[in-house]
Parts: structure tokens; sequence; C-alpha cells
């Protein structure tokens, strides 16, 4: 294996540790979106406050994951995100409308109410996690894309990729991307449940409701997932061959096959997962499910990125030109790049074990209604 074909793959394995990461710390907009349950005023608060102190770190996730892909594989970033730009737009509007929601929401002379910023709360909660998955639904189930590098040299139109006309509504009209939204989007609800349990106190009534929550939720996340893991594995893809994109029958099954060691990581954070949700369900003094669940769904998601760029997998199908997909030799940076990167994420440890300490620091004794009112600041 050349070097560049080695870093190509350590940054692949980065980016889908960062994703893993993303899908997890959606458990914010999982809170979020059970915010038009009917609450007390007491309780909103107290959940709201519970993911203000945490929604910070899903953001910056995003755009560290984000900024990865801009810089190791560049053709990625202009064809998706300069071409699909309705879905990540969407996306972005989602997040923007987070960000204001948790600045403004209890500012004085806040002219619009708290009620119109929940709603946005919400609106980042349903559309954030929806169009997440979508956007990674593409990796699978590709986008219409073409891709000519020689349209640099045209003076008048100097633009790689061309995206359809729709650029990127398609990709959220399809059903098999909205069928990963809607499970990504269950999965938060799920997390976000377990969450409140374990860092919310003194209030069994809510400690009860969302133990409920952690089950209905895990349920459909679980049938939802199922679905989409029967979809992706029958599905076919396409493979780089001496620079040829050949299609292939089962490409993603045939990948988990190959690599099996990502089959057994798959199934142990698929049980991790569902043992997070059933023992949260019906073990009255468990709280550390955000755990287990957190580390299930992290290694899930690592092994399905793995699967859609390892093995010369087209991780971006082109659905109008298969000769136009992306894989992770044709899209990435030059080794010089990918080298110098590659020392500057040293620092990454150092980095996790700073948000460990933050978040330790900020779950010390959990947060309570009488704690939150001796607290000058509040979301």
């Amino acid at each position: 294996m050349e070097k560049l074909e080695i870093l190509q793959n350590y940054w692949w394995l980065l980016i889908a540790v960062l994703g893993g990461v993303l899908v997890f710390l959606l458990f914010v907009q999982g809170g979020q979106s059970m915010l038009c349950s009917r609450l007390s005023e007491g309780r909103r608060q107290v959940m709201v406050n519970s993911l203000g102190r945490k929604w910070e770190f899903t953001y910056t996730t995003l755009v560290v994951f984000g900024g990865a892909f801009f810089a190791s594989f560049p053709l990625f970033y202009s064809t998706s995100f300069g071409g699909a730009y309705w879905l990540w737009m969407l996306i972005l509007l989602s997040f923007v409308l987070q960000a204001v929601s948790y600045e403004f929401r209890r500012k004085q002379g806040n002219v619009y109410g708290r009620k119109v910023y929940d709603f946005f709360l919400m609106f980042n909660g349903l559309f954030g996690c929806v169009l997440l998955g979508v956007a990674v639904g593409t990796f699978f189930f590709g986008g219409a894309f073409t891709v000519g590098k020689t349209n640099i040299l045209d003076v008048a139109a100097p633009v790689i990729s061309q995206w359809a006309p729709s650029h990127g509504l398609e990709a959220i009209a399809c059903w098999q991307n909205l069928l990963l939204g809607f499970a990504v989007f269950f999965l938060a609800r799920t997390l976000a449940a377990m969450y409140f349990i374990n860092n919310i106190t003194g209030d069994e009534g809510l400690t009860s409701r969302m133990r409920r929550s952690t089950l209905a939720n895990g349920i459909i996340f679980a049938l939802l997932f199922v679905g989409f893991t029967v979809v992706l594995l029958t599905t076919p893809g396409y493979k780089n061959v001496y620079g040829i994109f050949e299609k292939e029958p089962y490409i993603y099954l045939n990948n988990l096959l190959e690599m099996w060691w990502l089959a057994v990581i798959f199934l142990l954070g698929v049980v991790a997962v569902l043992y997070a949700v059933f023992r949260t369900a019906f073990d009255n003094k468990w709280r550390a499910g955000i755990w287990w669940g957190g580390i299930g769904v992290v290694a899930v998601v690592v092994v399905l990125f793995c699967i859609a760029g390892y093995n010369n997998t087209a991780y971006l199908p082109s659905t109008i030109d298969a000769q136009s997909s992306l894989c992770l030799a044709n899209s990435s940076s030059s080794e010089f790049t990918l080298t110098v990167m590659s020392w500057v994420s040293i620092l990454v440890p150092f980095v996790l074990a700073y948000i460990f300490y933050v978040w330790r620091s900020m779950n010390a004794g959990g947060i309570s209604e009488a704690e939150l009112k001796k607290d000058t600041h509040q979301y």
C-alpha cells in the first residue's frame, strides 16, 4: 500500500470517527424535538438548560466534520456542499436557528417571546436530524451530479462539478435517504431520553416519562434501522477498478464480509445500543444508558462510513454518470497536504480530552429545578 493510499484511509477513518461522534451528539437535537410535549414551565426550562450546556459540542463537531472533508477530500466538498446546496443550506439554517435560540431565548427585551425560540429549537430537532441523515444517505444511494476535471481550464465557467437543477432536493425526495434520516431522528430522541435520565435529578416523574420515551423511540428506531440495513446490504454500488467504476451487486454486504472485523464491530455496536435501550426502560435505578448507547452509536456509524469508502468503493456514487462517482483515490488532497494535516491531527486526542473534562465539569451533580433557580445564567 502506497503512502498516499495510507493517508487517504487514515483521513477517512478520522472523518468516520467525527461522523460517529456527531451522530451521538445529536441527542441535543433529539431533546429539542421533545419540547413539543405538554410540559410544565419548570420542566421545560430544566430540559432546555440541560441541552443548552451541550449544544455547542454538536455545533462544533459539525463544523469540524465539514472542515475535515474540505481539507482531506476537497472534491467531495465542492461537489456535495457546492452542488446540493438546497440540502446543505436547509441543514445550515436549522443549526443557525438553534444557535440564535439558545443565545436570545431568555434575553431581556426578547420581543418574540420564548415560544418562538422553542419552535426554532424543535425545528432544528426535527429537520437537523432528518436532513443530516439524508446527506449521509447520499454516500450510499448517490447524487445527481457530474464531474469533469478538465472544466477547470474553461475560463468562462471553471466549474469541476455540476449538480442537477434540483441541487439536492432530489436527495430529500429519495425514500432510501429519508429512511435513514428518520432512523437518525428517532435515534436522537432515544439518546436524548437517556441523556435526560442521566443529567436531570430530583424529578422522578420526568425520569419515568423518559424511560417510557426511551422504549417507544428505541423500538421505532430499531425498526427503521433494520429496514435501512436490509436496503443498504441489498443495494448495488460502484467500485473503482483501475480508474473505471464498475457496478457491483451487494457491494456493502461484500465489504462487510471481506472486512469481517467491521462486521464484528457493527454487531457489537448494535448490541450496545439495544442493551442501553432495554435496560434503561426496565431498570429504574440505571442511569448510564447514554454512555452505552453512545459508544454503540459511534461504533455503528464508523463501520457504515468504512464500508462506504474503503475497498475502492465509491463513497458518493453519481446517479446520472457512474464515471463521475467519487472514491478516496480520485477525490483526496495531495500527499503533501494529507501528510501535513496528519501531523496536526496528533492534537485530536488532546482536544477530545479537553471536551471530556469540560463535559464532566458541567455534568457534575446533574441539573435540577432547584439548582437552576440559583443559576444566574440560563438559556
